[in-house]
């Protein structure tokens, strides 16, 4: 029986758009292709998730790999990814309805140590039970441990926790130490009627 329900936040509760971060820094052609792979597909953002790069670190380490034209963009992608918060509709909704449901809430989440200040501005952040972000256990998903870390941190019981997330890899990761698991395809309402094929009453 699932007493508890997980959220990812990045394209869960939050649509994180890279391309819309780069029209806003007025990035196009081949600028563009080298900013999304020295940015937001590189190893500096990967370890900052994992919490052993610091942000200005990451971005530092990002300007050695683009031209000089590029580095004031590279500051700006990283400065600002979280300004503004772009919430999914119906989503705060949703975390409202299984929490008030009687249901567990919580937070597990691929994300720089800065979530902790914009967290706050999340709509329906306040119904969460607890959170859990890769970059203060220096562990990211799929790793099996930081599930496990979630659930012993949590008290929680993997076969009655139920994950959302819109990675297929990490869905996977939850589903090898137990948790039933949903890939999110950026619909509210698909996401409850899944979490009612599961048995939860929202």
């Amino acid at each position: 029986m699932i007493k508890n329900v997980v959220f990812d936040m990045g394209n869960v509760l939050l649509r994180f758009d890279r391309d819309r971060f780069l029209d806003a820094v007025g990035a196009q052609g081949e600028d563009r292709k080298m900013l999304m792979n020295n940015v937001y597909l590189s190893v500096e953002w990967a370890r900052m998730d994992r919490g052993s790069m610091t942000e200005r670190e990451a971005a530092a380490s990002m300007c050695t790999h683009v031209p000089e034209r590029l580095r004031e963009k590279v500051h700006l992608l990283v400065d600002q990814w979280d300004r503004p918060i772009y919430p999914i509709d119906g989503m705060a909704q949703l975390v409202h309805d299984i929490k008030d449901a009687g249901y567990g809430v919580y937070l597990l989440s691929n994300a720089s140590s800065r979530q902790h200040e914009y967290w706050p501005r999340v709509p329906g952040n306040e119904y969460f039970d607890g959170t859990l972000i890769s970059a203060d256990v220096k562990l990211v998903k799929p790793e099996r441990e930081i599930y496990e870390l979630l659930c012993s941190t949590f008290s929680l019981r993997p076969e009655e926790c139920a994950f959302i997330d819109d990675s297929t890899a990490n869905i996977e990761g939850a589903e090898r130490v137990g948790m039933s698991g949903i890939v999110f395809h950026g619909e509210a309402d698909e996401a409850r009627e899944k979490l009612r094929a599961l048995g939860v009453k929202v």
